[in-house]
């Protein structure tokens, strides 16, 4: 890790409805392909575009990711958002990680299924000048066949965007899958780190 690389910090936000393996191995590609000093792991208070019943409280999902991240000092999780309340915005939770960490270059991670949404996100010209953005691939996604035209933002943004994509070593994990697989009674061992089966378990989380 370079002197410069400590004031490199990956952002990575989400519901984390349950957080699963997927989500670690992906801060980790990020942290080795940007040489980043750490990954914050924000959990939204109020997704802008996600309601519904399945939604485990912001204390459950954030006191999951506490357990997850306990023993990596590499990631921390950052409750700004849970602190603000109300829908979670990325711009405004770049805006104020600008506040907290203003030495830092913040990478703001995403997955590439958010590409074609990014135009309907709040402020979104803002938020790709306040950080850089990167997308991160699924293994076999070719990557040429993605269309600027399908980035439905002004120039030089789609341009920008897709030389900041990365091929990473991405697990086919989806936590309404391992909610599906709660409800129906079948394990999820392997999935989630122990520790957050555990805290399933514990409280009951989506089971029917």
């Amino acid at each position: 890790m370079t002197a410069e690389s400590n004031n490199r910090i990956g952002i990575l936000g989400g519901t984390f409805n349950p957080v699963h393996t997927g989500h670690l191995v992906l801060a980790q590609n990020a942290l080795e392909a940007f040489d980043l000093g750490k990954v914050l792991f924000v959990p939204c208070f109020q997704p802008p575009h996600k309601e519904g019943p399945e939604l485990a409280s912001a204390e459950h999902r954030k006191a999951m990711l506490e357990a997850a991240l306990e023993d990596d000092l590499r990631f921390e999780v950052c409750d700004i958002e849970i602190q603000r309340g109300g829908r979670s915005y990325s711009v405004d939770t770049i805006r104020k990680l600008k506040e907290l960490y203003p030495e830092s270059e913040l990478i703001f991670i995403i997955g590439a299924d958010s590409l074609p949404e990014l135009h309907l996100w709040k402020n979104i010209h803002d938020l790709l000048e306040l950080c850089k953005v990167v997308t991160f691939c699924r293994p076999g996604t070719d990557i040429s066949r993605i269309n600027p035209k399908d980035i439905r933002l002004n120039p030089p943004w789609p341009e920008y965007l897709l030389k900041n994509i990365v091929s990473g070593r991405l697990m086919d994990i989806s936590s309404s899958d391992i909610r599906h697989r709660i409800a129906e009674g079948m394990s999820i061992r392997y999935l989630v780190p122990q520790s957050v089966e555990v805290y399933i378990a514990e409280h009951n989380l989506y089971a029917r």
